[in-house]
This record gives structure tokens, sequence and C-alpha cells, in this order.
């Protein structure tokens, strides 16, 4: 014989297939916060790595917002940036709901897990809203698609900007 009301689940629907409930979603923002210096220059590193991806400039550096966010794109994304342009590492930043999981990438391998309040610390308000959902991409200033920007336009930005980091450092 049961004590409890037979009733408290009345409405309750349980679904034929739980597997939503068990796998993981999609983030539904990943970003790759480098410091490179402009938006064009990282929309044509992303063009190169083929990543599609949405570039915002900002104080500390572009932040590339990736268009595909499923599976194990981000780490892919975030593995062919660094090896492409080696030595600049960068911090892939997952957001899912409230949570934001941040690693530093490095050389097309990922490193330490990195403590959210202590990059957006120094971050620009601009970047701390964009991570944290409080503004869109479409409310950002100076966006570059990596895809308006071809192979050849590409090549020739970043062998150019090679050259000119060369002459400033000489």
């Amino acid at each position: 014989m049961s004590t409890h009301d037979d009733d408290a689940l009345g409405g309750v629907e349980i679904p034929d297939d739980l597997s939503s409930l068990t796998g993981p979603a999609a983030p539904d923002l990943v970003a790759l916060i480098t410091q490179i210096a402009g938006a064009e220059p990282l929309a044509a590193a992303c063009s190169l790595a083929q990543v599609e991806a949405d570039v915002v400039p900002t104080d500390v550096g572009a932040v590339a917002v990736l268009r595909d966010t499923s599976g194990d794109a981000p780490a892919h994304a975030a593995a062919a940036l660094t090896t492409l342009v080696k030595g600049v590492p960068l911090v892939l930043v997952e957001r899912t709901g409230e949570q934001l999981t941040m690693t530093r990438w490095s050389d097309g391998e990922p490193g330490d897990r990195l403590a959210p309040g202590l990059v957006l610390g120094g971050a620009p308000e601009a970047l701390e809203d964009l991570l944290t959902g409080t503004t869109t991409l479409a409310d950002q200033e100076g966006v570059v698609a990596s895809s308006s920007i071809s192979r050849w336009k590409a090549m020739r930005l970043l062998t150019s900007a090679a050259r000119r980091a060369r002459k400033g450092g000489a």
C-alpha cells in the first residue's frame, strides 16, 4: 500500500528518447580570444585555417566567434589557428547557458583551463558583454567575416603583416 499521493506526478510526460538529457549540448557561443591586433588579420588567418568565424576587434586583440559550435569543431578551430600562427597563444571560450569554460591553446595543443574571472578581469567591457551574452555579435562594430576574405587576399594580408612586424622588430 502506497502512502504518497499518486497524483503528485500527474501531467508529467516522460519522453521516449532520453538521449537529449545525457548528451552534451552544443555551446551557445564559442570564441577565440587572441592577441592579434585587428579583425582583418585574424579573419585572414581563420580563412587560411578554414575556420568559419565572425571576427570582432577589441582593445586587447581580435576575437573570433565561431559559426560551428558543435562537437569537436571548437577544438579543431583552436588547433588549426594556433598551428597556423605559431607562438601566438589564444583562449578558447565556450559558453553553455551561464557556464563559461576557458582553455589556453598554443602551437596546436590545449593547455591549462583558466578561471573566467581572471580572464575577464582585465577585459574590455564589450568583450565581457559578448562572452557573457549581454550583447550579441550583431551589436558589435567592425565585425569581419572570415568568409569575406579569399585565400589569396588572406595570404597577401598575412605576408604584409609579417613583413611589417619584421621591420618593426629589426
